[in-house]
């Protein structure tokens, strides 16, 4: 006898998932409107007359910006409720992509990407304790959904970048043959183009989010609570040796992974001699590979955290190491994927190792510090990228991201090797 399915609840189940495709797709979006800029850092070069050092600045107040608010966001949320700082955010960073697609002066086009990294600051943080609220027995599973599809916007950037290329003539695709189908799409557009609708889809992104979301936390702490700014009831954590080496290891990651994805579609171009659009296809599959994710935190909790994180440090170190010496365009790509596939796997065992060691009591804050932290000094990164490779060249800038990167899997080997403490939470499950 067939079983059939209940319409009702089948209905119940696609609405209460509006909560979570909602924070993810404005998730993708953030991701999407910070990583248009570095496929567009020789376009803007040519537009503006600037070099390396200035869009690698320019790029790092972005994500200096978008650092400064991983702290404060929270604090806020648990003020005025975080459905209000999810859309508030959003409608800041449609606002700065907004001044970007229609910025004349180079000054403009800088305040409009500070914009859109004070707005995107403002989403990851809240959308995480978000989640939890409304999935509190399927955090994990929202988590990874909610990390899988805003890394897809790293892949739509560079591919949207591509597209608008072809309506110049330009590309990849032209001389794959299907210049003829998306050259008639993008004829007329430029990279400005592509900022505007994305102004467009995070209004309209926002407003959705007003609409459905607030009844789905319904019951929970939507109204403003009693969070604090005091630093102070965070610092017992920090004295201690082995959470402020791990919280090295973590910023170092940061440092090596912002630097080389600001500014790899112009190493592959300019230091390994791939053509734009092959390296802007090649910089979409370092973020394709962002489904590793799922496995690398199953395998966490059957292999154990810091073996894990050793692993996949090991594993971007070695892909960026062999782009300094490989010059083949497939083994370059192979190893620009081997890149990805350490770091994007290496996020969700960073989160799961953190929540394992910070009591609970100071967990939100905590987190936020070390996100401002990670995200800080990962925001300099561009900035001595483009310095370095304007006073020397690429591969030495590329050289420093891999000792960054080689220096956080050794750390994390050393925590492997010594004694382990206690976890504050008992066994993780």
């Amino acid at each position: 006898m067939s079983t059939r399915l209940n319409p009702d609840s089948l209905r119940a189940r696609v609405v209460g998932l509006d909560a979570l495709l909602l924070t993810s797709l404005l998730w993708l979006l953030a991701k999407f409107l910070r990583y248009l800029f570095p496929p567009l850092f020789a376009t803007l070069q040519e537009s503006y007359g600037v070099s390396n050092a200035t869009v690698g600045a320019a790029f790092t107040g972005l994500m200096l910006a978008y650092a400064a608010m991983q702290f404060p966001s929270g604090a806020l949320a648990d003020r005025v409720g975080s459905v209000r700082v999810v859309v508030a955010g959003a409608l800041v960073a449609a606002a700065g992509a907004a001044v970007v697609a229609v910025a004349g002066p180079f000054p403009v086009l800088v305040g409009g990407m500070l914009l859109v990294g004070l707005g995107t600051g403002a989403h990851k943080t809240v959308a995480i304790g978000l989640l939890s609220k409304v999935y509190p027995a399927r955090t994990g599973r929202a988590l990874g959904v909610l990390d899988t599809l805003g890394a897809f916007g790293g892949v739509v950037a560079p591919a949207a970048v591509v597209v608008v290329g072809v309506g110049a003539g330009t590309g990849l695709v032209a001389a794959a043959g299907l210049g003829s189908v998306l050259g008639g799409v993008a004829a007329g557009y430029d990279w400005r183009s592509v900022f505007l609708v994305g102004a467009g889809a995070g209004v309209l992104l926002a407003g959705l989010f007003a609409w459905r979301v607030p009844g789905r936390v319904e019951g929970e702490d939507e109204r403003g609570g009693t969070g604090t700014l005091a630093l102070g009831t965070y610092a017992p954590l920090f004295r201690e040796r082995r959470f402020l080496l791990f919280v090295l290891v973590t910023v170092l990651f940061s440092i090596a992974y912002n630097g080389a994805v600001a500014f790899l579609p112009l190493y592959l171009t300019r230091a390994v001699g791939l053509s734009p659009s092959v390296a802007n296809l090649v910089y979409a599959a370092l973020f394709l590979v962002s489904l590793v994710q799922t496995v690398t935190g199953d395998l966490s909790d059957r292999v154990g955290k810091l073996p894990m994180i050793v692993a996949t440090l090991s594993l971007s170190a070695a892909g960026l190491g062999a782009s300094l010496v490989v010059r083949d365009p497939l083994v370059v790509a192979a190893v620009v994927v081997l890149f990805g596939v350490g770091s994007h796997g290496f996020r969700p065992v960073r989160g799961a190792y953190l929540t394992d060691v910070i009591p609970d009591d100071v967990a939100g804050g905590t987190l936020g510090i070390v996100r401002t932290l990670l995200m800080g000094a990962g925001a300099l990164a561009p900035a001595v990228v483009g310095v370095v490779s304007d006073a020397v060249d690429f591969g030495a800038a590329f050289s420093l991201l891999f000792v960054a990167i080689a220096g956080a899997a050794a750390v994390a080997a050393l925590l492997l090797v010594r004694p382990r403490e206690r976890s504050r939470r008992g066994p993780s499950s």
